[in-house]
């Protein structure tokens, strides 16, 4: 293939010139370092194992992982390919654990004082590696089943829910004020 003056055009330039080099992802330790939004922390459960099965360490106080003590909780599941968000509260932390299933948890941050400020952030959370997680106030967060199965997440939350005044504020997953595209997945 050749242009009208009969060179070559240098697909290799062409193409490295438009594209974007991938951000290093692991540190030294093989331990990720993808920016997570402010605020945000994992703590590592542990999980026994025996010739009968397991148990696993869900959510203890004495952890000290999160200031806010354990006054609710409730589950929920997602079906496979299916999305909850955009969702958003401004007077309590959602802090998750998923029991089992693949959970990617999508994150924005709207918070101008952030240092994560307009930024998306992505965590990916399952079954085989239990752990928790906390989504900060005024964080906007979807969460989407990237697994085969339901997802099954376990959230304890700062606050009880009111059910007479929710602190629950809610954009629709292909909203344009939010820069992420979530593809074909279907949601509310």
């Amino acid at each position: 293939m050749s242009d009208h003056s009969g060179i070559r055009p240098n697909i290799l330039e062409s193409t490295l010139a438009a594209a974007q080099q991938d951000q290093r992802t692991l540190d030294e330790q093989r331990q990720n370092i993808a920016p997570l939004v402010d605020g945000m922390s994992f703590f590592d459960s542990i999980r026994h194992n025996d010739d009968r099965g397991s148990v696993t360490e869900v959510y203890d106080p004495r952890w000290g992982w999160h200031a806010d003590p354990l006054v609710f909780s409730y589950m929920f599941t997602i079906r496979p390919g299916m999305v909850k968000g955009w969702g958003l509260h401004k007077l309590h932390e959602d802090r998750y654990f998923v029991v089992s299933g693949e959970l990617e948890l999508v994150l924005y941050d709207p918070r101008p004082e952030s240092s994560t400020y307009g930024k998306i952030s992505k965590v990916y959370l399952s079954g085989n590696r239990p752990r928790l997680v906390n989504v900060p106030k005024f964080v906007w967060h979807a969460d989407r089943n990237i697994g085969t199965s339901e997802v099954v997440v376990i959230n304890f939350p700062t606050i009880q829910y009111d059910h007479s005044n929710p602190d629950k504020y809610r954009l629709p997953i292909d909203t344009d004020l939010i820069p992420y595209d979530f593809g074909s997945a279907k949601g509310w």
